[in-house]
């Protein structure tokens, strides 16, 4: 069984162009064999004209199969390494340089003066031995990135690049590491087959039909990167490691995503940078921003007394001290109280649950509420969570598709990627229960079915 899943996952990550390029190869040999064959028989029986005839379809079978499979793996295989390798970006300095190269050219070729011949070809030399100085450099370097693992919008985090120098004598210089480079390459428009249905005629649709049409294959949007600003190393010696902080700021919720690093030097002359991609892939979530503003600190309190009064009970632990009524029960008279006071006084005493609180987040339509108010709304749930669940409350999460565990982080991690959608109201089939509510919704408030208001404190995301 395992054989299978590993052969299934082979296949599933082979080309499809590469399997139709291969079965088309296998066919043209076949044919050409075949057409060898025949030519030989011809040719023993005397008829030269299919001799002629068999052998040159053959020969074009097999050149046709050539011209088809082997560009094709050479851009596959070959083209790469010969392309990381050729891939250099001249500099000011190099544009500069190349200039008093044109200077010095021209002026021997019209001197035919051997010294400024002699000049000339030291110059050129100094850009070959820059190019293969530079390739030397970044050969066998090894890039380990540590992304942070928890990360709130607004609020920096540090990561780590790491650059290994396995080589036993030859150190590294100036190597600088990006996290992208612009592509000044057009990207190639993408076509794919797509099924459709052929109808005629369109407004009586009389004969209904399977068709394919070929449109524009549409891209995923990229995911923004985790890494934006360079790292520089100055020296790293051989066998040795150089590490560098760097402090990350995300200015939104969300995913983010790293697909590969970029390993540049200018080293020696600084005429030609010579770049080498690492494909080293991170994903990081990073979740909403924490409020800290006067407006939220001064909601905390308010949450806090509306919970406590309202799950006052006959726990175990002792809540106030209070004066007497006639509906209190004589077992709950502290004597000591009413002697000190003169008059009679009960404890009352807080509910077992009283710690139990629940964050429901009542997603809105799309358009129902202006898109800073949804992302101000989304910190508020994320910033109760995580300052009760520090405060050792007994949180719960509520919202329209989350099927995540109590847990604070998952509830972050469906606030860090939710989005306003077309789904009906987690108020409707809310279980009431012990737990107080805190709901963060757009709906108003005559909208809000009305046992919910006895044990629930109701924050509009339009505020």
């Amino acid at each position: 069984m395992q054989l299978a899943r590993n052969i299934k996952s082979v296949l599933a990550n082979i080309d499809g162009e590469a399997w139709l390029r291969f079965v088309i190869a296998i066919l043209g040999l076949a044919l050409a064999f075949i057409a060898a064959v025949l030519s030989t028989i011809a040719r023993e029986s005397g008829n030269m004209a299919a001799t002629v005839l068999f052998a040159s379809t053959a020969l074009l079978l097999a050149g046709g199969v050539g011209v088809i499979t082997v560009p094709y793996l050479a851009r596959r295989v070959v083209a790469s390494r010969f392309r990381d390798a050729l891939e250099f970006e001249i500099t000011r300095e190099g544009m500069a340089y190349l200039g008093i190269v044109l200077i010095v050219g021209i002026a021997a070729l019209n001197t035919t003066n051997n010294l400024l011949f002699i000049v000339l070809a030291a110059m050129l030399a100094a850009i070959i031995v820059s190019g293969f100085a530079s390739a030397a450099v970044l050969r066998g370097l090894e890039l380990d990135v540590s992304a942070p693992e928890i990360a709130f919008a607004g609020k920096s985090v540090t990561g780590y690049i790491k650059l290994n120098n396995p080589r036993r004598m030859i150190p590294a210089f100036s190597v600088r590491v990006l996290s992208e480079r612009k592509n000044k390459r057009k990207k190639k428009r993408r076509w794919e087959w797509q099924k459709t249905e052929f109808v005629f005629p369109k407004k009586r649709e009389w004969v209904r039909l399977p068709d394919y049409t070929l449109r524009r294959k549409r891209e995923a949007p990229q995911l923004p990167p985790i890494f934006q600003d360079p790292v520089y190393f100055t020296f790293v010696p051989p066998h040795a490691e150089a590490e560098a902080q760097v402090e990350l700021l995300f200015s939104r919720r969300g995913r983010y995503n790293q697909d590969g690093f970029y390993l540049s030097t200018r080293f020696p002359f600084s005429f030609l940078v010579k770049s080498r991609r690492i494909k080293l892939t991170r994903d990081l979530l990073v979740y909403p921003a924490l409020l800290e503003s006067a407006e939220f600190l001064e909601l905390l309190p308010r949450i806090t007394g509306e919970h406590v009064t309202l799950l006052r009970g006959s726990g175990s632990e002792l809540y106030r001290i209070r004066e007497h009524t006639p509906e209190d029960p004589a077992r709950f008279v502290d004597w000591k109280a009413s002697a000190k006071t003169g008059s009679l006084k009960v404890r009352e005493f807080s509910r077992e649950d009283e710690r139990r609180l629940r964050i429901v987040f009542d997603n809105s339509l799309p358009g129902a509420v202006p898109a800073e108010a949804y992302e101000h709304a989304v910190s508020v749930a994320a910033s109760l969570a995580f300052r009760f669940t520090n405060e050792g409350v007994d949180v719960t999460y509520a919202a329209p598709q989350y099927h995540g565990s109590p847990h604070l982080y998952d509830f972050l991690a469906y606030l860090a990627v939710v989005e306003p959608q077309d789904s009906e109201s987690i108020l409707e089939s809310l279980p009431l229960g012990s737990e107080y509510n805190v709901i963060i919704t757009a709906r108003k408030p005559g909208n809000i079915p009305a046992g919910l208001w006895d044990c629930s404190h109701i924050i509009q995301m339009s505020e």
